[in-house]
């Protein structure tokens, strides 16, 4: 015998997840050396993390005097991206430019 009735006839089962979780979230850092110009170090946050010049030079100023620049905050794919990216480019520019992330 069907379990059909017609008064259940449309009715949709709906579960609801309440641990969906944000993904987390890593900080993009630019690291300081001795040989990558200033002038490259603005170039790359133009191209890979779509700064504005003035940002752009902002960030590589914190570069040049503390040693560390935030380029930005992504998901962990993104930021392993941009990070990789940046690595490719200096590579190819002969330049030591060292790029890493960290959770935030």
């Amino acid at each position: 015998m069907s379990d059909y009735s017609p008064e259940t006839e449309g009715d949709v089962l709906t579960e609801t997840r309440d641990d969906i979780a944000e993904p987390s979230m890593y900080r993009v850092l630019l690291l300081n050396d001795d040989y990558t110009t200033m002038e490259f170090v603005v170039e790359i946050l133009m191209l890979v993390f779509s700064k504005s010049v003035e940002e752009a030079t902002r960030i590589m100023l914190n570069v040049h005097r503390i040693g560390v620049g935030l380029c930005g905050v992504y998901t962990y794919e993104v930021a392993e991206t941009k990070v990789e990216t940046v690595h490719a480019l200096a590579k190819e520019r002969d330049f030591p430019l060292k790029c890493s992330m960290e959770k935030e």
